[in-house]
């Protein structure tokens, strides 16, 4: 099984290498994707462990307490940071990509 793309059912959002982003933190704009690779706190499907959000390589740190890759929030033991809306261009893609249509048929007010 693939990763690249999925559906977090906590965030209620599409996550995957396939799914073009932004950074969660609420302070930065960099682009990355919602792959395994950014997601906070250890490379597991919708987090493990941590608030299961996306940040860049500035905002993933190195947790000595949770030993990964985590937010500052989640190596603080702090509330997540509010999770940012999917990319213009994934919203643009899932509208019109041949490969949504049976998507865009079940869910007909997207």
């Amino acid at each position: 099984m693939g990763w690249s793309i999925g559906f977090d059912t906590k965030w209620q959002r599409d996550i995957g290498y396939g799914v073009p982003a932004v950074c969660d933190h609420p302070e930065c704009s960099c682009d990355i994707n919602r792959g395994l690779a950014y997601v906070c706190c250890g490379e597991e499907p919708c987090g493990g462990d941590g608030c299961g959000l996306f940040f860049c390589t500035t905002h993933l740190i190195w947790s000595e307490r949770l030993e990964t890759f985590a937010c500052e929030r989640c190596d603080r033991e702090e509330l997540p940071f509010v999770p940012k809306p999917d990319t213009d261009e994934w919203i643009q893609h899932k509208r019109t990509h041949p490969s949504w249509e049976a998507w865009r048929v079940e869910n007909p007010k997207f």
